[in-house]
């Protein structure tokens, strides 16, 4: 059934909401795209003179594909090349939603996405729906065919799944200019010492390049032995040029809510490593180099108000 002209401005007026739930569900904007533009199809084919509430009918189309889809990126991920982690996004990117609120912000950082991964389908429906989007309990058990007492245990298991020690530290562009700075001097300066200072004890790099760029197989926990593989991570050789596809120069950024190092040959982002701040120091490393998710950032990439590189050929 072809659309009416009102009928394709709402699913249009809707498309940005339905990417953000999308995105925070499978942790990839490609996916999330993916999944919005499969919602569009059976937008076109429903018979929407019997939809009353045409946004809930959309969220819910959205939300079972999403459910569908978690379960099987769980098979897929058992047998992903090294380490998974979540897709990042430049801030200003409409994927990222509403941030009016600590919960909102929080539940698009990258750590918080990795997080959730360890949620079970539902709990991760159950939680962002009603975290980062507000929605009753009564709502989104209509939406899973459950009782909204079912869906308030779900949405409690969920929360004590996630349940984190130290709050994060919300940054500026300014702030995370001057943090991926500081970063990324400490590591070019081989010493240790420096960059220990400015981690916590318990720092974590994790490392995603899918089949294609080679990083760590595991995630390293600890500030001395995070300090000394940045330290050696960050020495530029032909191998790693190469593996990057040329020279690449280093900009400050921010994505997911917090300062990013990010690497760019020509046009093309080959590298985001997210920072996620702690009132004791970065807690955490995430690089991804994984070329098919950095898709999105490439093309966010020409128009995103950088500044001038930190490095300007590594």
């Amino acid at each position: 059934m072809s659309l009416s002209t009102h009928e394709a401005d709402l699913f249009e007026s809707t498309r940005g909401r339905l990417e953000a739930i999308a995105y925070r569900l499978l942790g990839s904007a490609a996916d999330a795209e993916d999944a919005v533009q499969d919602v569009f199809l059976r937008w076109q084919a429903a018979d929407r003179d019997y939809v009353e509430t045409p946004v809930a009918w959309l969220t819910k189309a959205l939300t079972n594909l999403c459910l569908n889809q978690l379960t099987s990126a769980r098979a897929r991920r058992e047998t992903y090349v090294g380490q998974w982690l979540p897709e990042p996004v430049f801030a200003g990117d409409r994927m990222l939603g509403p941030a009016d609120t600590v919960e909102q912000r929080e539940s698009v950082s990258i750590a918080m996405l990795t997080l959730m991964e360890r949620l079970s389908a539902k709990e991760r429906v159950v939680y962002v729906l009603r975290s980062a989007f507000g929605y009753a309990h009564n709502e989104i058990a209509e939406m899973l065919d459950i009782t909204e007492s079912n869906c308030q245990q779900i949405y409690r298991r969920a929360k004590q799944h996630l349940a984190v020690d130290r709050a994060r530290v919300e940054v500026d562009e300014v702030a995370a200019r001057k943090i991926v700075e500081e970063f990324l001097a400490a590591a070019v300066s081989g010493r240790t010492e420096t960059l220990i200072s400015l981690l916590t004890d318990d720092a974590i790099s994790i490392g995603d390049g899918g089949a294609f760029i080679r990083t760590l197989s595991r995630p390293l926990i600890g500030a001395l032995r995070v300090a000394r593989f940045l330290s050696l991570a960050v020495k530029p050789t032909d191998t790693k040029r190469n593996m990057l596809g040329g020279s690449p120069a280093m900009f400050a950024a921010v994505a997911n809510g917090g300062p990013a190092l990010v690497m760019v040959v020509g046009d093309r982002v080959v590298g985001i490593v997210c920072l996620e701040m702690t009132s004791d120091g970065i807690a955490a490393i995430h690089g991804q180099a994984n070329p098919e998710k950095l898709e999105r950032a490439t093309r966010r990439w020409a128009t995103y108000g950088h500044g001038a590189p930190l490095i300007e050929s590594w």
